[in-house]
């Protein structure tokens, strides 16, 4: 089975800048995940919108959070956290939508696949800028979630491509990359590195 490479914004990143990123690696990812915590839903859908008009399809981007934005834009689906609305309420509304569930312990995968996720984020794995104040889970946390999982794991947090590899041994079905490719030099190059490695687990 293909693994799956899914990159997320930062937050950080100018509109344009998205955009530009965008439209690069679309077609090198399984799904662009927009979590921009700080804008409005109208912000948003314009956003979605200018993506969609500069070529990126909605079967490509995941929203999080705003299920009211995923739905209404026609996104491939949302993510939820610990902040976000119930994921059973979700499911029971719209039973079309893909929703990944972001997870941190066993309890909350058993919630998530029981209330109707599709697939979970787990991490931090590594040491990462982001979260220097949390200890990473690591390897051995991820290999135990992954194995006790019914739902297909991805993994998130300090994932380099040199590292892809170990986390792939997991049996992990991908990788979650955010500043190492949004605020890489080349999002382009970076987007492939992490590609290759992916690649060799087809």
């Amino acid at each position: 089975m293909e693994k799956q490479l899914h990159v997320i914004t930062t937050g950080k990143e100018r509109t344009e800048q998205i955009i530009r990123i965008a439209r690069e690696i679309h077609s090198y990812i399984t799904a662009l995940h927009i979590r921009e915590k700080t804008i409005t839903a109208k912000e948003l859908t314009m956003l979605l919108k200018q993506l969609e008009s500069n070529g990126v399809p909605m079967s490509k981007i995941i929203i999080n959070d705003r299920v009211d934005v995923a739905v209404c834009c026609q996104a491939k689906g949302v993510q939820l956290g610990f902040r976000s609305l119930d994921t059973a309420l979700v499911r029971a509304a719209f039973p079309g939508l893909m929703i990944g569930c972001s997870v941190h312990c066993l309890e909350e995968v058993r919630n998530a696949e029981q209330n109707g996720a599709d697939f979970l984020f787990y991490g931090h794995i590594f040491p990462t800028e982001s979260k220097r104040d949390q200890d990473p889970r690591g390897i051995d946390q991820l290999q135990y979630i992954v194995e006790q999982s019914t739902l297909p794991v991805i993994a998130i947090g300090g994932v380099q491509p040199e590292n892809v590899r170990e986390v792939l041994q997991t049996g992990a079905a991908g990788i979650a990359v955010l500043s190492g490719i949004m605020e890489a030099e080349s999002p382009l190059k970076a987007v492939k590195a992490y590609k290759r490695e992916l690649e060799v687990f087809q």
